[in-house]
């Protein structure tokens, strides 16, 4: 133990330097985490679509991904877009992110209840499904008929209020149903409906299933290029000859469809960093190639009329957070938040580095040195005798020495530092042997 005490450092020396600093480090850093903008929640409420819809399939998947870093996606099944947009703006809803489908609002409304598009899914095309003999080519030939478009906040009642009317038509020339997607393809199919409109992506089992029913016809958009610049957040695509079964050559020729696509939509006050992981989610889904779009074309931060959040223009712009291609998602967001605190700390301890190693220092050899002060003051009294009571002073100085001798054998000090330390006590022995000298010349043996 006396090893051990002689040749490390000496820790309480060392507390006392550096206890001030770590002390001011804690402040300064628990300032800064009160300060700076609070970390992220571990949980996210999502807003998706009915029970066992594309939406909710696909939250399922954003769920999966979110968890591999520590984050929950609580998902709560809706009616529609139009549900979705009213809980996300509810500010007394804990619902902060759902999809919606592009053409349910416009920019001044999203933008005054606070919406902002985290970007584009994927496209959702109109599809128009209907018997009859002959194909039709325009929207006005439906006038008249029974046409099915969905059931309450699913959002296509807008868009396809607004195809009707560039169509020099209103919803009362025709008969609008509002049946829930499979009763309303069983009436279609039993010749109780005549015309279904979905707005789905090209891979629901219901929109294949019809396209390869026999006679069911899919509406050939011939004039999408005006759609689309009528209204902007429609798309024009193709869906290809052969897509459905190439060696049955379904469908038979390329048909022109108009499509809105499926955004993420949030409310602006979503943490930014949870934005983050929601844009990252979506680039590992929907990045591959499907029947209507490339590779790489979604996510995208085109074909939506809700403003897209800064976050997410700087993810279409520049990827991912560096930090976050090196560090786990807690670790990086966390030196993101407190960098400017970091920053602040670094400049501080640069001067205090320079301060406390000399302050360590002079802890140590201070119990040394201290004591050649007793030294001095001893040499003072045995300069100035007094002829009378010379050999009395001499020996309490004598005895004053073996006192800070004892003492001194006492004292504690690294190894780095025992020089100093057997100097001290070689310089002791020095005074010692001038005092003994003094008491010789007085006559005293053996002092």
């Amino acid at each position: 133990m006396q090893k051990i005490k002689f040749t490390l450092f000496s820790l309480r020396d060392l507390i006392v330097a550096f206890g001030p600093v770590t002390l001011m480090v804690l402040i300064v850093g628990g300032l800064g985490l009160w300060l700076v903008d609070p970390a992220p929640s571990r949980v996210v409420d999502m807003s998706t679509g009915p029970e066992n819809s594309g939406y909710e399939r696909l939250a399922k998947r954003y769920a999966e991904e979110l968890a591999k870093n520590q984050i929950t996606l609580r998902f709560h099944t809706s009616q529609g877009s139009s549900q979705n947009l009213e809980r996300i703006s509810d500010p007394d809803s804990e619902i902060e992110v759902g999809f919606v489908r592009s053409g349910s609002t416009d920019p001044v409304q999203a933008s005054d209840k606070g919406l902002v598009s985290l970007g584009s899914l994927f496209y959702e095309p109109i599809w128009i499904f209907y018997r009859d003999k002959k194909e039709l080519t325009t929207i006005s030939q439906f006038r008249g008929k029974r046409i099915n478009i969905g059931a309450e906040g699913t959002g296509v009642r807008r868009i396809f209020e607004q195809i009707l009317s560039v169509n020099s038509m209103s919803p009362e020339d025709v008969s609008l149903q509002r049946l829930e997607d499979t009763p309303a393809t069983m009436a279609f199919l039993d010749g109780k409906m005549d015309v279904l409109v979905f707005s789905t992506a090209s891979d629901a089992p219901l929109v294949q299933m019809l396209l390869q029913t026999p006679g069911v016809r899919l509406f050939d958009f011939v004039q999408a290029e005006a759609y689309t610049r009528r209204f902007p957040y429609l798309s024009q695509v193709v869906l290809p000859r052969g897509i459905v079964d190439i060696g049955l050559d379904i469908p038979s020729r390329d048909y022109h469809l108009i499509s809105p696509t499926a955004t993420l939509v949030a409310h602006e006050s979503l943490h930014p960093a949870l934005m983050g992981q929601l844009l990252q989610a979506a680039q590992r889904i929907h990045s591959k190639a499907d029947w209507l779009s490339r590779q790489g074309e979604f996510p995208s931060d085109r074909y939506t009329e809700i403003p897209v959040a800064a976050e997410a223009e700087k993810f279409y712009k520049n990827g991912p957070p560096v930090l976050q291609r090196y560090l786990s998602f807690w670790m990086a967001n966390f030196v993101e938040r407190m960098w400017v605190v970091l920053v602040a700390l670094g400049a501080l301890l640069l001067p205090l580095s320079k301060i406390i190693p000399p302050l360590y220092v002079w802890r140590i050899r201070s119990r040394i040195y201290r004591w050649y002060g007793q030294l001095r003051t001893v040499e003072q009294v045995i300069d100035h005798l007094n002829p009378e009571d010379k050999i009395p002073v001499l020996e309490r100085q004598l005895r004053r020495l073996d006192e800070i001798e004892n003492k001194v054998n006492h004292i504690s000090v690294p190894l780095s530092y025992a020089e100093e330390l057997y100097g001290l006590r070689s310089h002791i022995h020095f005074v010692r042997n001038r005092v003994q000298s003094l008491l010789v010349q007085q006559g005293v043996q053996n002092p």
